[in-house]
């Protein structure tokens, strides 16, 4: 059913307003009031039906996914601090003090994986009005953008044969477990044992006594798969609560070392092996994003105007239109110039926007070439969604979860550039009327 607004209680007549408990001026409420919340309403309501229970407010619902994504929280942790903080309460629309929470952390989940990624880059869109409204960053500065692609690590743990091999195992028997299968043997004491040893041994001498116990693993969870099929053999209702863990078991153990299409985590089977050549991590596992920022120096910092889950590890230039697309849809600018590295070669735009790679000779404009090294700059951006956003550790579940994800770590990182903008501008407005004042209090 569609959110109904609050009703004023008869309990609540004598309770103390939030803007009677907060400074007005802090940078928090002056967002809330840039923010048009309407034009979510209108954009959402068609998700909801005329029947049933009220829904939540739509304000409340897109309020904590912005500061959830602004402070790099959990569900969890957003809630918890929602409750704490009345500027948080604010932002929200509350009108009063709130002691309990109006929502199960749960519906969270449910309201992004209802209204869908695409519907979610309004989020984005609205952060990059308001940087407009307040002057952080020009229209002109939108037409020139920087573009890179990275990895959106997902929650999983790092995928070694022995790893995959004993969660399978356990999955398994927690299935059996649950509908009341008595198997012949668990091999989880076993299992647990071989994959503590294969750790020791790996990376020393011992490492073909290691793979020997890797091959024992896989013919345990061999022995174990086809047990359970034996038991569930005719049953239609078994075989079907056991089909899916089957058929990633299936994968665990027919896939080899150069296979293409490899399962890395039981739980996430779109998790992506993506070799980036980092020192530290040759490897990560996750999906591939691309993200566009402003190439200018504006004066609130670079916002994020794109940002997309990649699925499928394309080729970078084969993402390059599609991104442009993407920002020319959330800011209603067209792009004039992009900057890529050289990544992007052979990409092929047909577009009407020039795109310039990295390390070009040849480019005789001295604008161009000085915003060519800027392409450089989003390097940090990057950074920054890792490790003040959620962009390193996504918890989202699925293919959807990645690019929901992808959308709202953007918006997050622009409630940040625009929470420290209006804090800088306050200042600079402080400060200019106090040096007003000074000379009539040294006539005084």
């Amino acid at each position: 059913m569609l959110p109904k607004k609050p009703k004023l209680r008869d309990d609540e007549l004598f309770r103390m307003q939030l803007t009677n408990m907060i400074d007005m001026e802090h940078p928090l409420v002056k967002l809330a009031g840039l923010i048009d919340w309407a034009r979510f309403d209108e954009a959402y309501g068609r998700f909801y039906t005329q029947k049933g229970r009220p829904a939540l407010p739509t304000r409340l619902m897109a309020g904590l996914h912005l500061l959830k994504h602004m402070e790099a929280l959990s569900d969890e942790a957003v809630c918890k601090r929602w409750v704490e903080n009345p500027y948080f309460q604010y932002f929200c629309g509350e009108q009063f003090f709130r002691h309990k929470l109006v929502l199960d952390r749960s519906s969270m989940t449910r309201w992004r994986g209802r209204i869908g990624a695409d519907k979610l880059e309004l989020l984005l869109a609205e952060t990059l009005v308001v940087a407009m409204r307040t002057q952080a960053v020009t229209p002109q500065a939108c037409e020139r953008v920087t573009l890179d692609t990275t990895v959106q690590t997902k929650a999983v743990a790092h995928p070694t044969d022995s790893h995959l091999l004993m969660r399978g195992i356990e999955l398994l028997n927690r299935l059996a477990k649950k509908h009341g299968l008595v198997l012949r043997q668990s091999f989880v004491r076993v299992g647990r044992r071989a994959r503590r040893d294969v750790s020791r041994l790996i990376h020393g001498r011992g490492h073909k006594q290691a793979m020997r116990w890797v091959r024992k693993m896989r013919t345990w969870l061999g022995r174990l798969d086809r047990d359970i099929g034996r038991k569930i053999a005719g049953n239609e209702a078994l075989e079907a609560a056991f089909a899916l863990a089957r058929e990633r078991v299936a994968r665990i153990l027919t896939q080899k070392a150069g296979d293409s299409d490899k399962l890395y985590a039981l739980h996430a089977p779109e998790v992506e092996c993506i070799a980036k050549g980092k020192a530290r991590a040759r490897y990560e596992f996750g999906v591939k994003t691309s993200i566009a920022v402003t190439n200018a120096r504006t004066a609130g910092g670079q916002f994020i105007v794109g940002m997309q889950a990649l699925p499928g590890s394309p080729y970078d230039g084969h993402t390059l239109s599609g991104q442009i697309e993407q920002v020319e849809r959330l800011t209603g600018i067209a792009i004039e110039r992009a900057y890529v590295d050289r990544g992007y070669r052979g990409h092929k735009h047909t577009g009407k926007a020039e795109v310039y790679i990295a390390h070009t000779r040849g480019i005789s404009s001295p604008t161009i070439r000085r915003e060519l090294r800027r392409r450089n700059a989003i390097e940090p951006i990057i950074g920054h969604t890792k490790s003040d956003g959620l962009l390193e550790r996504n918890h989202l579940a699925g293919a959807t979860g990645d690019a929901i994800n992808a959308i709202l770590v953007a918006a997050g990182h622009n409630m940040r550039l625009l929470v420290a903008w209006l804090t800088a501008l306050w200042r600079a407005l402080i400060t200019a009327w106090l040096s007003t004042l000074q000379p009539t209090l040294a006539v005084a």
